[in-house]
C-alpha cells in the first residue's frame, strides 16, 4: 500500500509524540535513580538509548487504530499515547528478560543492554584477579538485564494503573495487560520447553507458542486496547483481536525465516543463532518429518556450530522444502486475516492494518 505525505506526516507526529512521551518516563525514573549510585543511573541511561528511537511497531499501531475508530468528542487520546508508550516499555521489559533466557548480546546489530554492560564490565582495569569469579562479568551483566526487564514491568502497570480514565475503563485496560503478560510467559515457557526438550516439538505446539509469545503482546494488546480506549463495540475490538492473531502468527513465522534464511546484514542477527540454539520453529518442525533430518540433526543445537556447518544446515533446510512450508504457514494466515476485513472492522481501520499488513510482506529485518 503506498502512504500518502499526509499519512507520513502523521505518523512521524505520532512518533514524535510517544519518543516524548517515552522520554519523559525514562528520564523521570533516571532522576530518580540517581540516589542508588552510579549503576543503578547507567541501567536506566542504556535503557533509554535502547527504547528510544526504535520503530514503534506497537504503540504506532495503538494510536492509528485509535485515531480511526474515535468517534468526534471522544477525548482520552493523551491518555491513549501514554498507554501506547507504555506498551513500548513492556515490549522492551520482554526483550531483556528474553535475551537473558537466550544468552544474546546483540540486537539489531549492536549491542544490546546485557552486551554494554558486559564490555564496560570487561574494560574495567582489574589490579588483581583475586577475588573474581569466572564468569562474573557476565553475571554482572545478565543481573543488570533481569533487573531492569523488572522494573520496566513496574514501570508499565503505573502507567496503566494511572491512566486518567474511568474507573470502569481502567480496569479493564488492567485486566488486558494481565492476560498479556500471562499469555507471553506461557509462550516463552513453552518456547524454552520446546529447546530444552522437556516438550515435544510438534507444529501445533510451535504455533500455539507463536501465538502466545508475539501475537499477543505485538498485535493483539495495542489492537484491543485502542478499541476499548476509543469506545468501541465489542464486536469490533474482537474482531481486531482475531485480525491481530492472524497477523501476529505470520509475523513470527516470517522473523523464523529471516534469521534462519535472511540477511544478517538487514536484519542484524547472528544468521545461525537459531541453529546454534537449536531453537525449535516450524522451520525445524518440518525438516523433522523429512529425509534430510538425519544429517542435520547432528548439527541442530551445537554451540560450536561453525559458519561453514551453518551454511550446509541452511542449504539442507531449504532443498528439503522447510522455507517454502513456512511461506506457505504465512501465507494461510495472511489469507485469514484478509478475511477477517468485512462490515465488522470499520474501514478506516482496515486501511491501518493492510498497510501494516504491506509492511510484514516486504518486511528484510
Amino acid at each position: 500500500m503506498t502512504v500518502t505525505s499526509g499519512a507520513l506526516r502523521s505518523r512521524t507526529e505520532l512518533c514524535t509524540a510517544i519518543e516524548n512521551e517515552l522520554s519523559g518516563l525514562i528520564r523521570k525514573r533516571a532522576s530518580a535513580a540517581t540516589a542508588y549510585g552510579p549503576h543503578f543511573t547507567r541501567l536506566w541511561e542504556l535503557a533509554g538509548n535502547n527504547v528510544l528511537g526504535g520503530k514503534f511497531v506497537r504503540p504506532l499501531l495503538l494510536m492509528e487504530t485509535f485515531d480511526a475508530l474515535r468517534q468526534p468528542g471522544t477525548n482520552h487520546r493523551e491518555t491513549a499515547i501514554s498507554i501506547a508508550a507504555a506498551i513500548e516499555l513492556l515490549h522492551y521489559s520482554f526483550l531483556l528478560h528474553d535475551d537473558v533466557i537466550d544468552g544474546d548480546l546483540v540486537r539489531r546489530g549492536h549491542p544490546n543492554l546485557i552486551g554494554s554492560l558486559l564490555a564496560e564490565a570487561q574494560a574495567l582495569p582489574r589490579n588483581s584477579v583475586e577475588g573474581t569469579r569466572e564468569g562474573s562479568d557476565l553475571h554482572w551483566a545478565q543481573t543488570g538485564g533481569i533487573l531492569m526487564g523488572d522494573m520496566l514491568l513496574a514501570a508499565t502497570h503505573q502507567a496503566f494503573a494511572r491512566a486518567d480514565l474511568p474507573h470502569t475503563l481502567r480496569l479493564r485496560l488492567l485486566d488486558l495487560l494481565e492476560h498479556t503478560i500471562n499469555e507471553t510467559v506461557a509462550g516463552e515457557q513453552l518456547d524454552v520447553g520446546l529447546g530444552d526438550g522437556i516438550i515435544d516439538p510438534q507444529l501445533e505446539t510451535i504455533l500455539v507458542m507463536c501465538g502466545y509469545k508475539t501475537a499477543t503482546y505485538t498485535f493483539e494488546l495495542p489492537l484491543r486496547a485502542a478499541a476499548a480506549l476509543a469506545g468501541a463495540d465489542f464486536a469490533v475490538e474482537n474482531a481486531l483481536a482475531t485480525a491481530g492473531r492472524h497477523l501476529g502468527l505470520a509475523f513470527q513465522l516470517q522473523d523464523d525465516l529471516l534469521s534462519t534464511f535472511g540477511d544478517p546484514l538487514r536484519h542484524g542477527k547472528d544468521p545461525f543463532s537459531d541453529l546454534r540454539e537449536g531453537k525449535e520453529t516450524a522451520i525445524i518442525a518440518h525438516a523433522r518429518t523429512t529425509a534430510s533430518w538425519v544429517e542435520i540433526e547432528p548439527f541442530f543445537g551445537r554451540p560450536e556450530l561453525n559458519g561453514a556447518e551453518c551454511e550446509r544446515v541452511r542449504r539442507q533446510l531449504a532443498d528439503c522444502g522447510a522455507e517454502s512450508f513456512v511461506n506457505g504457514l504465512i501465507r494461510e494466515q495472511m489469507q485469514a486475516f484478509t478475511d477477517l476485513l468485512d462490515n465488522t472492522i470499520p474501514p478506516g481501520v482496515c486501511r491501518v492494518l493492510l498497510d501494516l499488513a504491506g509492511q510484514l510482506e516486504g518486511r528484510q529485518s
